[in-house]
């Protein structure tokens, strides 16, 4: 391996996320297994506003002037800035970006999502909306009123945040719920995806006639798959402009935070089962880390669903690049420009996946067999809030880097909305059609996922 190609090892944010991800696990396995220190993150305790609670509620609640009034409390806040300041500004400095910008901000963003965790642990605010409405709240309340400061913004690192948080999730993923799942989740993301894409090209070309062939797969991409990584592998595949990946991103993350928000009421709503609503929203919400949280509004069963189904959605990415740069090279492209390399597919992989995978194998093959499923509980415990944290950034972060003004100036006459929308609502309905076949239970055996929690 060339000294080039060695160092993305430690210079992309896919492995760096997978690093930094590794390193949260194996202090928190040691943590709890020797019993030598203590590496717990903070969580805030439900609290009450004032109402009038009954005693079972009551005994939920732990008044917030006790909870801030101990020093164990300060010292866990403390300990959970410093892990992932250090982490985070590693990371950020092995990308080559400078620590003195890095740091201040990332002050600013950790006290912003101090501010959503205490918010979201408000009885009240709790039992409705979940943290990750709060911290985009919070964030569009800034960039939408004052504006976020420049100064600000080298700590907006969302993709990263969300890696790394997906590579810690790893490990409470029992590598056999991945096996039980794999066909299933094979037939909702590997069969529907495709079909959407190309769906949504015949649509957008032939019947809103939109000329920009780029932004068209490249909205596509990013409906059907995953949002923002999708949307950037396959505009650089297409050769999309600045601007076409910009609009196409920025309508993506508008509807990820409504369908975070409102799928998983409408689930509940509608009577669907943790599995199946799980399935559904990993095969519908385009961004991997609101597919997490509202997956995990429906419960641990819909959460894990939700990740499995996202997680092999995710690796058609490096594929539809590939063959999207193909296509324009060969079809729409004829200047012979848009050349295929033979490591195009491991180029565009996601590899903080791999990551997620490989805390998958080592929890279910390694630990589980020799802690037993006891220990194993318990290190997720501990990893839990740090994932948890590292959303709460990576929303916050989503927030402060959407401003509607500037999206609404984007988008020309409202055909490429109509795009995105009506191709969503073909690929909720495929999903959901996909998801009823083999999950109801009509004609294949429903699995059963394995819970560490």
């Amino acid at each position: 391996m060339s000294d080039s190609k060695l160092s993305k090892l430690w210079k992309t944010e896919d492995w760096l996320a997978c690093w930094l991800g590794f390193i949260i696990i194996a202090a928190g396995a040691v943590a709890v297994l020797t019993k030598a220190f203590d590496f717990s993150a903070l969580k805030f305790s439900t609290w009450a506003l004032g109402e009038s609670l009954n005693e079972a509620q009551l005994a939920k609640v732990v008044p917030l002037g006790q909870q801030l009034g101990t020093a164990a409390f300060w010292w866990k806040l403390l300990r959970t800035f410093c892990v992932l300041a250090l982490l985070f500004g590693a990371g950020v400095k092995l990308q080559g970006e400078k620590l003195g910008k890095f740091i201040p901000a990332f002050v600013a963003l950790f006290v912003l999502a101090i501010v959503v965790r205490l918010l979201s642990a408000e009885f009240t605010l709790n039992r409705y909306l979940e943290w990750a409405f709060w911290a985009l709240l919070v964030g569009l309340l800034i960039s939408n009123t004052v504006g976020t400061p420049a100064w600000l913004k080298p700590a907006i690192r969302t993709e990263f945040y969300i890696k790394t948080g997906l590579v810690i999730m790893g490990f409470s993923v029992l590598f056999s719920n991945i096996a039980k799942f794999g066909l299933y989740g094979l037939g909702i993301a590997w069969i529907v995806t495709p079909i959407v894409i190309i769906f949504m090209w015949w649509f957008g070309n032939k019947v809103l006639k939109i000329n920009n062939k780029p932004l068209v797969i490249t909205l596509a991409a990013a409906t059907s798959v995953c949002g923002t990584s999708a949307a950037i592998a396959t505009g650089a595949a297409a050769k999309a402009k600045k601007d076409d990946l910009s609009l196409a991103i920025s309508i993506s993350i508008i509807f990820t935070i409504l369908m975070m928000v409102f799928e998983p009421m409408i689930i509940r709503w509608a009577g669907m089962n943790q599995l199946m609503g799980g399935s559904l929203i990993g095969g519908t919400v385009d961004s991997t880390g609101a597919v997490v949280l509202a997956g995990n509004a429906l419960g641990p069963e819909a959460e894990q669903a939700a990740v499995l189904v996202k997680s092999i959605q995710n690796i058609l990415i490096g594929f539809i690049a590939f063959f999207v740069a193909l296509f324009f090279a060969l079809r729409v492209d004829k200047s012979g420009t848009s050349k295929v390399g033979a490591g195009e597919i491991w180029t565009r992989f996601p590899k903080f996946i791999i990551g997620f995978f490989v805390a998958s194998l080592v929890a279910s093959f390694v630990f589980l067999p020799l802690c037993g499923g006891g220990e194993v509980k318990a290190i997720n415990g501990v990893l839990d809030q740090y994932k948890n944290w590292a959303f709460v950034l990576a929303f916050t972060s989503i927030g402060l880097d959407t401003n509607f003004k500037s999206l609404i100036k984007q988008m020309q006459g409202g055909k490429v909305l109509w795009l995105y929308v009506v191709g969503q609502v073909f690929n909720i309905a495929l999903t959901l059609f996909a998801v009823w076949l083999l999950l109801s239970g009509v004609l294949f055996d429903v699995p059963v996922l394995d819970l560490y929690k």
